[in-house]
């Protein structure tokens, strides 16, 4: 005998969905809505957070520290050029900073840490939506909750005396529904705000690492910015 294969049925999928939904009313349709818009930023944020190079460890980065300890500067620089990842930009923008001599070392330093807050609010994009689905999520399930609960104790007072217990408790199940599902939307978007933060605050410990590495190995900046600026007074 051949072996029995499960058959889906996706029409029957799609009516139980449907059914699913009209049970819980608006406030399931905009707890729906709210986990279309939180898995596209999540899926989003994960491409952006590769586009930023997030994951690639800063090979390059580290390549050009190397240079740049050595006495490379322009190699350095070079090597860094048209990189997109934060940490390459961020030590190119310290490097060029640390080479200009119209700047001294607190401004070079403080032209250095704009920048990183410039590339740190780009790395931090999206948060504040995942933030925001994973506080309202639960709200709107316990507002779609409460008003089930409120029509299902209307209908009760309505029926009297000949109120079926039964039918109540199916009222209260398909109010609770709504909570459910936010909290499906909630939980998820909290792992995944949590677990983007920490790649942030990975890259912020980098990108500070890498720029305090610049000015550390450019003992020769005062110097040369002395010499400069006494060259401009003359």
């Amino acid at each position: 005998m051949e072996p029995e294969t499960l058959s889906v049925d996706p029409a029957a999928g799609i009516d139980r969905l449907r059914g699913f939904l009209e049970m819980g009313g608006p406030a399931i349709w905009a707890i729906a809505a709210l986990s279309v818009l939180t898995v596209a930023l999540i899926l989003w944020k994960v491409w952006r957070l590769m586009w930023f190079g997030a994951w690639s460890g800063g090979r390059h980065t580290k390549a050009a520290l190397r240079q740049w300890k050595s006495g490379d500067r322009a190699g350095a620089i070079a090597g860094l050029d048209k990189r997109r990842s934060l940490r390459a930009k961020l030590v190119l923008a310290a490097m060029r900073a640390a080479q200009n001599p119209q700047l001294d070392d607190a401004e070079a330093r403080e032209e250095t840490g704009r920048e990183a807050r410039n590339l740190l609010a780009k790395a931090r994009g999206g948060l504040r939506g995942l933030e925001l689905a994973a506080t309202i999520g639960p709200l709107i399930g316990l507002l779609g909750t409460v008003t089930g609960m409120i029509s299902a104790f209307q209908a009760l007072q309505e029926a009297g005396a000949r109120a079926d217990p039964s039918t109540l408790a199916g009222g209260i199940w398909e109010a609770l529904l709504t909570t459910a599902a936010g909290m499906a939307v909630a939980i998820p978007a909290q792992i995944a705000l949590t677990w983007f933060e920490s790649i942030v605050d990975g890259l912020r410990h980098d990108m500070e690492d890498s720029a305090t590495q610049v000015f550390v190995a450019h003992p020769e900046r005062e110097a040369s910015v002395a010499d400069a600026r006494r060259v401009a007074a003359e």
